[in-house]
């Protein structure tokens, strides 16, 4: 096709006003001809639907008709000329293809040919435009002659005809002759006409004309003119550019609109009769300018969305027409001085955009946000001023009963509900609708600390200037005033009463720390806010109009006010308040007195009992802020009131019990029934009782309320539909079930309330289930990594439940695995003893069959137990249990090239090698630079997996490091001559003084330099001389009555003792501290130990907790045994040495098994099952890492794991396998020299010489796995003596005086 034909270009001129027709938006709405075309150049890059245009694909057809066998005889060439098929020299085939094509005649002769069709198709299309244009302008003219008397009304909405109209580009002369029309000398139906022709021009041409300044002096006449026909004819013009003009050609046209306002108040004074029912929106001249202020609101509330895109002056010559605008406020009580009130344009805008979106709008980003506060602070500041003046105004003259206020929220908030439009507006109506126009921008300021630096402000009738402070107490004196919504019901919530409005701002203030330090978080604000509370305490009524309303309004903002840590340090710390009694005291004491009264019904004053129930539970609510922080709860504690919620809840329930069942055609039916409010009332106290397990020291509070099943049913219920914690609360429940898993009762009520089943199910759905819906479309992806991205959830989850060695012997001690002949491919594991079953012992072919993704499965299980075998408590009692390593060393011998002859090379896979690094873990005991576990991943070259795997144990030298170098000879110290005269003064009050002084010194000059030998002796001097002073012992002397020998077998001792003890045993033989013949002593020392406790444990039910019970399994002591390596196996010194360390405050924290179950606890303490290394020990770490590694304690609540959990492990296997030998001494000799506090001060050192690791695993998502799996590298306590020093100094008052109380009640 070289030629066009007549029908081709009839075909042409058709396809392309139909393109024409499709692009009309776009290119009407171009500000210039130049802008025009280069939509059309760039429609191919803006227009989604342009390969669909007739026109466009009638172009491509001609054009592969014309140069298709061009470009298919060039590529054939280019390709015989290559020698080779397009491969990685496809782009410089395209290319040359492309120039050839180009440069043939073919290309020259389509482009001329085209090139003159084109332009008598596009010279045909112009002259029938004109000639239609013509026409068209013949028959508006004719329709005016006929219409010239008629009046044109409009209420100047966007949607007018005139939108809908074409238009075509009109010349500047065109312009000059109707801006000389528009003139207001000029007859009405002279201007209206040329207003008409003006609606009918481009405004990108109108505002570029060279007349625009005298059309612009026009406009703004016809738009203050008297006539509504003119003025709606400006405004559409006016809205017509708003809606389809850049902002470089609107922006003069809303300045104009603004400065005509300007002129209408400024110079013609809006007002209305003070006699008059008010502003009467029918008044012709109230229309106009109510339509006016709706236009120019309008684009105020749409201009955000573009305006970045353009020059930021075009930004400000907007901001700052508006802020003129908006300055020109009434005087003060210049409605006591006439006969008329004036208006001003806030007035209006209050009465259009009562709520201030406009405003919250342009605050919103900081691209316009600067410029707004910019020249509020320096050119109209009396904006702001205003804003102010009229809540104070409102504050200062306000009815006292708020009946008038409460009418005016209500006929705000219900006016569109009429069918009729309003017109009427009285004078207090529109002063409400000011004030709150006027609140809404206070407290949007107030959010920005821009904002907040234009205060203090001077108003009118006020002594001192208006501050922040100041400002918040207004609105809180208003909120009392008004603290019941209009109307109150529990389908309608009013947002225009005042109440709302202010808590509306306070929330928002609240949620921004820096805005509540400066405006909330300061004492007169408090005293405000707690007013009616102490005011009741005292006895006396509060003048509130409603007492509830208002109280829940209070707690509403104290709540969230203790969310923060500024808050809740105010709260606990400030002691500015006067208390019931007249003593100064602290809100946080305030607080809980008062709920404390509400929970036994002492408070008087609230009406009736859905009042009462309300208003507790926000109370309660704010002390769960405070109680469920550690900080919080050591000041809330001696209150009691979680005993105090948990009696209510038992007495709410018990009534709920007490309801009769409803019978059918009873005529009580409905009466009889147990009413909404009280279950509701019920799952509020439990839910608040719940939130005591958000701490350790909680969760023993909560265990000793006798709740704890019931409240993790229902946290159980709430989880299930993942349900936020409560509003306040920025994570879910992952937290509170780490921290209850963490405990005995707590593993054992999360068993019996169905979320361990749940849990497990949902595991197993996602890792052999799936979700086969999805399958068919998405077909699942073949998993890359060990742990897929779906199951990491679920595993994580599974590894925070079985963290605690406590969880584990609840959920499977004494429990047997299944190993079934075969499995049914329907059936589901429901508990830990299945997954262990199904996913960890896979033993048989039965086993392995039953799994549809075997070697992912395995893998899963197998990297469980990896986590699991990390505590070292749960290793013994899972191979006591179950022998674990016997099936994985046999799973090995299968594994390999002949396992018929059990000859051969074992077989490197991806199970295989995971087998191997469980086995190396637990089968070797040593700290970081005393065993090596082999890396899980293969490495490139020739041999994949260097590392070597065995089939029995013990495992290969590879993994076992060198042992560390012992110095035959004796090095003498300051500290060693001190502890070999300690004979001589060991009656010396101050020998244990010296003695902690001349350790510290010499941890922090030689630390390298005190031997193992010196340190028992250190420790075993220590003892000894505490152990003599009345005053440092806290138990009884107790005997041991245990037998005085045994053998090598270890008679006596559990099947996981044994265990322990021969790890312990080769570990010490490792060292190089124990003997061949030392394996008897041993046994012997914990037989003895095992006697000497038990007889000091309470008598446990068998249905109690597993862990009291224990039974045939006892776990292993790790305390008796790190004393027996320190005494390099001497029996008799390790026995003497413990039994005086039994009488030590110390060994209630260092030795586990010494206070477990213990009577010399408190009864509630000795059966709840909770260690105290977990409610003392790492409440207190928790407590302290807020303050001391804030950034780790984020990191640990991000990843839904506790610093609690891994405390229990550390100091339950007195840091076995984290930290090497010669730390772990120290660390048991600072306990003891130093002082049990001692404990607390090294995880915290612990935890911040992790810093840097546990940031970058929490941004991973496996910071449980790193912190359980990975020992303490490069600790030394040495190194951070100092820190734990200055530790001491701070907190020891605090943390040693809750130790030393371990014999007290803590209910």
């Amino acid at each position: 096709m070289s030629q066009f034909s007549a029908e081709d270009e009839a075909e042409l001129q058709s396809l392309l006003r139909q393109l024409l027709r499709s692009t009309k938006e776009r290119i009407s709405g171009a500000p210039s001809v130049e802008y025009a075309e280069e939509i059309l150049l760039h429609l191919e890059e803006t227009d989604k639907n342009f390969h669909n245009y007739e026109f466009v694909k009638y172009l491509r057809q001609y054009v592969e008709s014309s140069l298709g066998p061009v470009i298919d005889e060039e590529t054939d060439s280019c390709a015989r000329g290559e020698g080779h098929a397009i491969g990685t020299g496809q782009d410089t085939l395209v290319h040359a293809v492309t120039r050839k094509t180009r440069e043939s005649v073919e290309y020259k002769q389509m482009m001329q040919t085209l090139k003159n069709t084109m332009m008598v198709v596009v010279e045909s299309l112009i002259n029938k435009f004109e000639e239609d244009q013509l026409k068209k302008e013949e028959m508006h003219r004719k329709s005016q002659r006929e219409q010239s008397s008629s009046h044109y009304t409009d209420n100047c909405s966007d949607s007018d005809s005139s939108f809908n109209q074409s238009y075509a580009f009109i010349k500047h002369e065109q312009l000059q002759v109707i801006a000389d029309k528009l003139d207001p000398s000029r007859p009405k139906e002279v201007r209206w006409e040329a207003l008409q022709s003006l609606c009918c021009a481009p405004p990108s041409d109108v505002l570029s004309c060279e007349s625009w300044s005298g059309l612009r002096r026009n406009l703004s006449a016809a738009l203050a003119d008297p006539d509504p026909d003119l003025s709606d004819k400006v405004l559409r013009f006016f809205a017509k550019t708003f809606s389809s003009c850049p902002l470089n050609v609107t922006r003069d046209i809303y300045t104009s609109l603004a400065k005509s306002l300007e002129n209408d108040f400024l110079y013609r004074k809006v007002s209305f009769p003070v006699a008059s029912d008010g502003l009467d929106a029918s008044r012709q001249d109230m229309t106009r300018l109510l339509k006016q202020m709706r236009l120019l609101n309008d684009f105020q509330k749409e201009v955000t969305s573009f305006w970045i895109r353009h020059p930021e002056k075009y930004m400000e010559e907007i901001v700052e027409s508006t802020l003129s605008l908006l300055c020109l406020c009434p005087e003060p009580d210049a409605e006591h001085h006439g006969s008329d009130t004036t208006l001003g344009p806030l007035h209006f805008l209050s009465l259009l955009d009562t709520k201030a979106t406009w405003f919250k709008k342009w605050m919103h980003g900081y691209y316009s946000r600067t410029v707004v506060l910019r020249l509020l602070e320096r050119k109209y500041k009396s904006v702001i001023i205003a804003a102010v003046q009229q809540c104070v105004h409102y504050c200062d003259s306000s009815d006292p009963a708020g009946d008038e206020t409460t009418d005016l929220s209500y006929a705000m908030e219900h006016q569109q509900i009429s069918p009729i439009q309003r017109m009427l507006y009285t004078g207090r109506e529109l002063d409400y609708l000011y004030f709150v126009h006027s609140l809404c921008v206070i407290g949007r300021l107030l959010m920005y600390t821009n904002g907040r630096k234009l205060f203090p402000v001077r108003v009118n009738n006020r002594r001192d200037p208006v501050t922040l402070t100041d400002l918040v107490v207004t609105f809180i004196k208003i909120m009392y005033q008004h603290p019941k919504p209009a109307f109150d019901d529990a389908t309608h919530t009013d947002s225009l009463s005042p109440a709302c409005l202010v808590m509306e701002v306070l929330r928002v203030l609240c949620e921004r720390v820096e805005c509540a330090v400066d405006c909330l978080y300061q004492p007169p604000v408090l005293q405000l806010l707690l007013a009616p509370v102490t005011a009741l305490l005292r006895g006396k009524q509060p003048r509130l109009k409603s007492l509830e309303s208002t109280m829940i309004h209070v707690a509403d903002t104290l709540a969230r006010m203790a969310t923060t840590e500024r808050g809740l340090s105010l709260f606990l710390y400030d002691r500015n308040l006067l208390s019931a009694d007249g003593e100064s005291t602290s809100a946080a004491h305030v607080i809980v007195q008062f709920t404390q009264r509400l929970l036994c019904r002492e408070v008087r004053g609230l009406a009736g009992p859905d009042a009462h129930m309300a208003v507790c539970g926000a109370f309660i609510f704010v002390c769960r802020q405070m109680y469920n922080t550690c900080e919080g709860l050591q000041a809330l504690r001696p209150y009691g009131l979680h005993g105090s919620i948990a009696a209510t809840w038992r007495k709410t329930s018990a009534q709920s019990e007490r309801v009769p069942t409803p019978v059918p055609g009873s005529p009580n039916t409905l009466s009889s029934q147990e009413p909404p409010n009280t279950v509701v009332w019920e799952e509020t106290l439990l839910d608040n009782l719940l939130n005591f397990a958000a701490t350790p020291q909680g969760l023993l509070l909560l265990q000793q309320t006798g709740a704890i099943n019931e409240c993790v049913t229902y946290m159980f219920s709430r989880f299930t539909k993942k349900l936020q914690v409560s509003r306040c609360e920025k994570f879910g429940y992952g937290v509170m079930v780490t921290q209850v898993a963490a405990t005995a009762p707590g593993a054992v009520a999360l068993r019996s309330s169905g979320f361990i089943q749940a849990m497990v199910v949902e595991l197993w759905s996602t890792l052999e289930c799936g979700r086969e819906d999805v399958r068919v479309v998405h077909p699942k992806s073949t998993p890359m990594d060990p742990i897929d991205r779906s199951c990491l959830k679920s595993f994580l989850t599974l590894v925070n439940l079985l963290s605690s060695p406590y969880a584990a012997w609840e959920l499977l001690g004494g429990q047997v695995l299944s190993n079934k002949s075969s499995y049914n491919l329907r059936e589901m594991p429901t508990s830990i003893t299945d997954l262990i079953d199904r996913l960890i012992a896979v033993n048989s072919d039965a086993k392995i069959h039953s799994l549809f993704n075997y070697e992912q499965s395995h893998t899963f299980g197998l990297r469980l137990l990896s986590v699991m075998c990390c505590c070292l408590d749960t290793l013994l009692l899972l191979e006591a249990q179950y022998r674990l390593s016997d099936m994985l060393l046999q799973a090995q011998r299968d594994n390999i090239t002949d396992p018929a002859t059990g000859e051969g090379d074992f077989i490197i896979d991806g199970l295989s090698v995971e087998r191997n690094h469980v086995l190396v873990r637990m089968g070797v005991i040593g700290g970081p630079s005393e065993r090596r576990l082999p890396p899980r991943a293969l490495v490139k070259g020739s041999d994949p997996y260097p590392w070597p795997m065995f089939s029995s144990y013990p495992v290969p030298r590879q993994y076992i490091l060198d042992g560390p170098k012992t110095s035959r000879g004796r090095q003498e110290s300051e500290l060693s001559v001190f502890l070999s005269s300690w004979r001589e003064a060991q009656q010396d009050e101050g020998w244990m003084d010296s003695c902690r002084r001349l350790y510290c010194k010499a941890m922090t000059t030689k630390a390298s330099t005190i031997s193992g030998s010196v340190l028992c002796d250190l420790l075993e001097k220590a003892v000894l001389h505490l152990s003599t002073s009345p005053a440092d012992c806290v138990f009884p002397v107790m005997e041991p009555s245990g037998p005085e020998g045994g053998g090598v077998d270890g008679c006596g001792l559990s099947p996981v003792e044994q265990l322990g003890m021969r790890a312990a045993f080769r570990y010490g033989k490792f060292l190089k501290l124990l003997k061949e013949d030392a394996e008897a002593d041993f046994a012997l020392l914990l037989r003895r130990c095992k006697d000497f406790l038990s007889q000091q444990r309470v008598k446990a039910d068998t249905d109690t907790l597993y862990s009291l019970r224990w039974g045939s399994l006892q776990p292993h002591d790790w305390l008796v045994s790190s004393v027996f390596l320190m005494t390099s196996g001497d029996g008799s010194r390790s026995l003497a040495l413990l039994l005086r360390l039994s009488r030590l405050l110390a060994s209630a924290f260092v030795w586990p098994h010494r206070v477990h179950a213990s009577v010399h606890l408190p009864a509630e303490l000795a059966q709840s099952g909770i260690p105290a290394v977990y409610w003392c020990t790492a409440h207190y770490v928790e407590l302290l890492i807020k303050a001391e590694v804030p950034l780790v304690c984020s990191a640990f609540r991000m990843s839904g794991f506790t610093p609690s959990q891994m405390c229990m492990q550390w100091l339950g296997q007195c840091f076995w396998n984290y930290l090497d030998w010669p730390e772990i001494c120290h660390y048991l000799c600072a306990c003891v020299v130093l002082g049990p506090d001692y404990q607390v001060y090294t995880c915290i050192a612990v935890f911040k010489h992790l810093q840097q690791d546990i940031l970058s695993h929490a941004q991973t998502q496996d910071l449980q796995l790193f912190l359980k799996e990975e020992p303490i590298s490069g600790f030394k306590v040495s190194s951070y003596l100092e820190f734990m020093e200055g530790l001491e100094r701070r907190y020891r008052a605090m943390v040693l005086t809750d130790m030393r109380s371990i014999l007290h009640t803590h209910s």
